[in-house]
């Protein structure tokens, strides 16, 4: 048995709900932009991912117009930061909707780190920062796809093995349905398989007789 959910007879919030609870973890983009009369904005946004890797492109999703687009557009730059497991409560806080000339790092008490080759700052207690310049916007529905270039990036020396970046010790949130988070849990490395090393039916099921 299954159960149908349609959009229309959700309605939008509804069917967001329904989205955002299916399509889990996802990613948490910690976006800093800075707005034209110079106030930091920082906000957590779960609609992100890689758009393309050469040039290096980052994508988040403004549901509806949140600051970081209007600032992001006005200013042609943004930083993205990794969230950790320790800042959950701060991460948390920064999706409280404070009017746009109050600054959620000055709200939150994370302490800004100047970026190299954007005027928005990096959060300095966030192991991985990505520096941005805006690429292109692009409305869909009642959303707003932000993609920004990545100009630099830094990585805490700690959150290195062997000079690449390790999960377990990045510690990333992501977001789940409703209020609910997670951390990372198990970890599961599974190679890929080659073509040519393709045994003939699915790895783990009984070969047809």
């Amino acid at each position: 048995m299954r159960t149908d959910f349609e959009p229309d007879a959700l309605g939008p919030v509804g069917f967001y709900k329904f989205l955002t609870s299916v399509i889990v973890p996802r990613a948490i983009a910690w976006v800093v932009t800075r707005s034209a009369e110079g106030v930091d904005n920082l906000a957590p946004h779960s609609f992100f991912t890689v758009a393309s890797t050469d040039p290096p492109v980052v994508q988040f999703t403004s549901v509806g117009e949140k600051d970081s687009l209007r600032n992001a557009e006005a200013t042609g730059e943004f930083t993205v930061c990794l969230t950790p497991e320790p800042l959950l409560e701060a991460i948390n806080a920064t999706a409280t909707d404070f009017p746009a000339h109050e600054s959620e790092i000055d709200a939150t008490g994370v302490t800004r780190e100047p970026s190299t080759h954007v005027a928005p700052p990096r959060i300095a207690e966030s192991p991985v920062a990505l520096e941005c310049r805006l690429e292109r916007t692009l409305p869909v529905g009642n959303c707003t796809l932000v993609l920004g270039r990545v100009v630099h990036a830094v990585v805490s020396d700690d959150a290195l093995v062997d000079g690449r970046p390790d999960v377990r010790r990045l510690a990333p949130l992501a977001r789940l349905g409703g209020n609910e988070w997670s951390t990372i849990g198990e970890v599961v490395a599974t190679p890929r398989i080659r073509y040519a090393d393709w045994p003939g039916h699915y790895p783990g099921a009984s070969p047809s007789s």
